[in-house]
């Protein structure tokens, strides 16, 4: 990726991580709740001044770990040779021309609300490597360890928190963070305070809680109480001897911390009990349908980014969508998976336009790249779900950067479209090819982040524009 050209004279600049004062900490303890959470210091962490102030809008992104084949879900080549096209078929939707894969019906009965985009392309070919392209704008073809540079959560987290409401401003359903020992996102230089609020387990089971969001009993709320009155009257003793600010700076935070805890809205908002019981069955009662079901909750309670990670034994054998021949049986391994997928993404998107959301919410769905078009075929290294026997031979597709297919919806853009498109083997973009910089500029643009200005100082207090290159895709720009 090339750099794009500082304008100093435009730059909006953002500091760098800001220190928690070394005084006054002792008076955390009197906050009941708090010593794990670390709240209040998390919240001042994320303080600072000349950031941009957030508008209505919000994204949920559903990350497929691994990478999805484009061939068997909105890329289909029914006419490439045998050693290209998989046994199933493509369907049509309910958008004249447009078809899926046969394994996603429900989502090709509302193809009008939603859009295809065929032609993501980068150079990052690893795991590591292309979700660092793809999240944070990283242009390293190279994996590594850790993100040079913050992803796209992260840096909106950092330039709207201070003017979120009473919920995080980022939050992460089972997170995106991690493949293996690399870590695939995160807030980089911005620091670890830009972290998303992290909801982990199983949604779907019934004894499912979200830590710290809430209070156990009355009792216990009332016990809170009394120290937060403590407290506030312990901070006035000393608050004519503050001459920074400090103090009004942190009894801001704390109460974004006890707001979270005492708040009604808070509870109700990650309490998937609230909702009836035909709406989870639609969803699915599954980690993947809930965790879509509690993302709608959030962002129509007004969190502004929502990041879900579809992984885990939902996948198949090796718990992701990484389908060479050695970890799964590409056909079994999606025949298992997509069906749950169809489920939770057709009830999501069809709930963002039914509840009035689809001009403010966009819903994106993708993964890091898409998989090779030639069949691969390669011994299985265990048995397993969509998987044979060790040893036997069984059909795969590899990592494939060079064409990638997501799908959009909501965002108040213009749906029952496809975006750019692939030769008739799938493997090259002949159509309209889009990078991550494409991507990234139109989530920003969808947000009302001025990405071609927005700075932020790196660890060595340089400024670094939050992104380097790309142009919102027009077709995903708001219609209304």
């Amino acid at each position: 990726m090339s750099r794009r050209k500082i304008n100093r004279s435009n730059i909006s600049m953002t500091s760098g991580m800001h220190q928690v004062p070394g005084r006054r900490f002792f008076l955390r303890a009197g906050l009941l709740g708090f010593s794990s959470l670390s709240l209040p210091n998390l919240y001042q962490l994320r303080a600072s001044t000349g950031k941009s102030e957030r508008g209505d809008k919000a994204i949920i992104m559903v990350w497929l770990r691994g990478g999805a084949s484009h061939l068997e879900t909105f890329d289909t080549k029914p006419l490439a040779p045998s050693s290209y096209r998989g046994p199933f078929r493509p369907i049509d939707t309910n958008v004249p021309g447009i078809q899926v894969g046969e394994l996603l019906p429900k989502l090709s009965q509302m193809a009008d609300k939603y859009t295809i985009l065929r032609s993501m392309v980068h150079t990052g070919g690893g795991h590591p490597s292309g979700s660092l392209q793809l999240l944070g704008g990283d242009p390293d073809r190279q994996d590594k360890l850790k993100p040079a540079y913050p992803d796209w959560m992260s840096v909106v987290n950092y330039l709207h928190r201070s003017s979120a409401g009473k919920l995080p401003n980022y939050i992460a359903i089972n997170a995106v963070d991690r493949y293996d020992s690399f870590q695939i996102a995160g807030p980089a230089y911005l620091g670890p305070s830009y972290e998303p609020f992290v909801v982990k387990g199983d949604l779907n089971n019934p004894q499912f809680q979200v830590p710290n969001i809430g209070l156990a009993s009355k009792e216990y709320e009332s016990r809170f109480v009394d120290r937060i009155k403590l407290k506030s009257r312990l901070d006035n003793i000393s608050r004519d001897v503050d001459q920074s600010g400090t103090m009004e700076a942190l009894d801001k935070f704390e109460s974004q911390a006890v707001d979270l805890l005492t708040s009604p809205d808070a509870r109700q908002a990650f309490d998937l009990k609230k909702e009836d019981d035909s709406v989870r069955d639609r969803y699915g009662r599954n980690q993947w349908g809930q965790q879509c079901l509690m993302a709608r909750r959030l962002v129509e309670a007004g969190v502004e980014v929502v990041a879900t990670e579809f992984d885990g034994p939902l996948c198949g054998r090796v718990q992701n969508w990484d389908d060479h021949a050695v970890n799964h049986n590409v056909f079994d391994a999606n025949q298992f998976r997509l069906p749950v997928f169809d489920q939770a993404i057709s009830a999501l998107i069809e709930d963002i336009y039914a509840r009035g959301l689809d001009k403010r919410v966009m819903v994106v769905v993708t993964g890091e790249f898409g998989r090779t078009p030639k069949i691969s075929y390669v011994a299985s290294s265990g048995k397993g779900k969509a998987s044979a026997p060790k040893g036997t031979v069984q059909p795969g597709r590899d990592h494939w950067p060079r064409a990638n297919s997501m799908i959009f919806a909501g965002g108040g853009i213009e749906t029952g479209q496809i975006i750019g498109g692939t030769d008739a083997r799938g493997e090259d973009v002949i159509e309209r090819r889009f990078s991550p910089g494409d991507f990234l500029a139109t989530i920003y643009n969808h947000l009302g982040i001025d990405y071609e200005n927005v700075a932020i100082k790196d660890f060595r207090g340089r400024p670094n524009l939050i992104l380097n290159e790309g142009a919102p895709i027009r077709e995903l720009a708001s219609k209304g």
